[in-house]
């Protein structure tokens, strides 16, 4: 693979107007930022439609696109709304922080006057999209217009018959909410098709998307609702056991993220159908498709169902490779990147190993004394991905605000950045980083702004202020421009 590097941008994060980044002009100016500076690689985080906390890790569905991304300003060009009618909402405060509470209420409300004006020949396009969708779509327009329905419950706390999908309520469900149905339809179709259109316009600028898919699916989706064989449930349908991680050096009581688990003596038996579907459908959404908690696959950490923490969990065997070797059969050689971070066992070593898959190396991991493994950039393979920091780490800024005196002697002596003015230290570990022997290099957007832990997109453990962070429009300086487009180039990643 040839050396390249790139950018992380949610595309909640672009600036975007109406309160939140979505597929607009401003994503286009992006595509060309990257193009001016000599990146080749996007990287988004999920894109899937958000619930509760506004995690991007938390969507209703695996397959669906989230609502908030759709271009209002399309929409107003091709007559179906008006600019008077998009500014009379309230949509935020701060150019620099997404108000998901405002943006909830506002959003669907002016989509649905979308929806109302769309024409009849425009419809047509919309039932070939439904069409070509069904075996996703048709559970999913269900399963949000009964979330509107019921009130934005979970479904556990719908009634009965529903719940359990009886074949009379689901039908008595679809006819009396077949227009809710179709208004969600239409928002997928929108989605779909100003993504694509993005997606042609970066592919002809030699610029590939990095999409992102959490391993798990939340336990309010669609997926578990319409599909409870796919995971460990009781009869009830609710979970045996939960997804997270263990107690470690970063949080005393481990991490609870209560996804329930895969059943996968099912997906092994059906030839992992669901899970090709789900990758052939993100290799029509990304280039390059990043798999979060790539470990995983070799085992996985299951905790008990209603346990409050995840101090009383255990480690299970995963699917290992027969997974991936039946996505290769069925996909050929998509480009994967596994997400190996954290504590690293052999066989997770073993398993990228047999996969091919890059793995991720994190720069501030390398000067991290709490953190197992070896990151340390002189002993990265090739065939990896190196970041300054992750959505999940502060930048690298805050980090060093905040760094112990003893890990930040081991980083001054390794970068000999003694004389490093603060304001500045941030180009030394970006420098470090594209200059590793890694393939491929990916900088946090933030990273190249110099920004602190304001920008910090996610606190893992937190459960409130993540996912707000957003680009100021002109952030970047011609200098800076320049900056990355001359280091790009001398480290050979233009």
């Amino acid at each position: 693979m040839k050396r390249q590097s790139g950018m992380l941008l949610p595309i909640s994060s672009l600036p975007s107007k109406y309160g939140i980044g979505a597929f607009s002009k401003e994503a286009y100016d992006f595509v060309d930022l990257l193009q001016e500076t000599g990146q080749s690689l996007w990287q988004v985080l999920p894109i899937g439609p958000t619930g509760y906390g506004d995690s991007p890790y938390q969507s209703f569905s695996t397959f669906a696109g989230n609502p908030y991304f759709i271009d209002l300003e399309q929409l107003i060009d091709e007559g179906v709304l008006t600019e008077e009618e998009c500014v009379g909402y309230d949509w935020g405060d701060l150019p620099d922080v997404v108000a998901y509470d405002k943006i909830y209420r506002a959003r669907f409300d002016v989509l649905r006057k979308a929806y109302d004006r769309y024409s009849g020949e425009a419809k047509a396009g919309i039932q070939a999209f439904y069409d070509k969708n069904r075996f996703w779509l048709e559970n999913y327009a269900l399963f949000m217009a009964l979330k509107d329905y019921f009130g934005g419950q979970c479904w556990t706390e719908w009634p009965e018959d529903i719940r359990m999908r009886s074949e009379s309520a689901v039908a008595a469900y679809e006819k009396e909410l077949a227009d809710d149905m179709g208004f969600y339809i239409f928002l997928q179709y929108l989605f779909r098709r100003q993504w694509q259109t993005l997606k042609q316009y970066a592919n002809d600028r030699n610029i590939k998307i990095i999409g992102d898919i959490p391993i798990y699916v939340s336990f309010d989706s669609v997926e578990v609702w319409a599909n409870p064989e796919l995971f460990q449930l009781d009869e009830n349908h609710l979970p045996l056991a939960v997804a997270g991680c263990p107690p470690d050096a970063f949080s005393a009581d481990g991490q609870l993220w209560g996804n329930p688990l895969y059943a996968w003596d099912y997906h092994k038996a059906t030839g992992y159908e669901w899970w090709i579907s789900r990758m052939k459908t993100l290799f029509e959404l990304f280039d390059i498709v990043r798999i979060d908690h790539f470990r995983g696959f070799d085992a996985y950490y299951s905790i008990p169902y209603g346990d409050k923490t995840a101090a009383n969990g255990h480690w299970e065997e995963g699917v290992g490779v027969d997974l991936f070797n039946h996505i290769k059969a069925a996909l050929g050689d998509a480009e994967i990147i596994a997400e190996d971070l954290g504590y690293v066992t052999d066989s997770v070593k073993q398993l990228l190993v047999d996969t091919g898959y890059p793995g991720m190396k994190v720069l501030q991991f390398a000067f991290d004394s709490r953190e197992a493994g070896d990151y340390m950039p002189h002993g990265y393979p090739t065939n990896c991905v190196v970041y300054t920091g992750t959505h999940d780490n502060n930048t690298i800024a805050g980090w060093y605000g905040q760094f112990s005196e003893e890990d930040k002697k081991v980083a001054m002596a390794y970068l000999n950045n003694y004389h490093t003015p603060i304001e500045e230290i941030h180009w030394d570990y970006i420098s470090c980083a594209m200059r590793t022997v890694a393939d491929t290099c990916i900088i946090p957007v933030q990273d190249y702004l110099g920004l602190g832990s304001e920008a910090r997109m996610n606190t893992p453990s937190v459960p409130s202020g993540n996912w707000m962070w957003r680009m100021h429009k002109d952030a970047f300086t011609p200098e800076i421009k320049e900056k990355i487009h001359f280091l790009t180039k001398i480290c050979g990643r233009c």
